[in-house]
């Protein structure tokens, strides 16, 4: 989830966990790391990022390309600035619909948000 999505002082949200079919699994940790290797432009700085192995990382990268059966990272060729990690067409397009279901899943709940809140206070 990005940091604009939210108010920081939202305390109680929604994170869906996807499975499509038996093969693919989607939730907040896979999205997360999507959407820092966007930030970053690299595997290893979304891991750091995150605070997780890059084993864990690429693991996780590798799950997504196994499930949809093509890459949602692409390796950049070295040069001048470097090379690094980019999304794919699948990749970005995971991020945004994963963003689109959360918003969505969230301003349903609205008013049961607010009641579990309430039952912390």
């Amino acid at each position: 989830m990005n940091d604009s999505t939210y108010p920081a002082t939202t305390a109680v949200m929604v994170r869906p966990r996807v499975y499509i079919g038996e093969s693919i699994a989607l939730g907040p940790g896979k999205i997360d790391l999507l959407r820092a290797i966007g930030k970053t432009r690299s595997l290893s700085a979304a891991a750091r990022s995150l605070g997780i192995p890059y084993k864990r990382a690429w693991l996780l990268v590798d799950s997504l390309n196994h499930g949809f059966g093509q890459p949602v990272v692409q390796a950049v060729a070295g040069g001048k600035g470097g090379g690094g990690t980019i999304l794919t067409v699948l990749g970005a397009e995971l991020v945004s619909r994963y963003d689109a279901l959360e918003r969505r899943i969230n301003e349903a709940s609205v008013a049961e948000l607010k009641a579990l809140r309430q039952l912390a206070i």
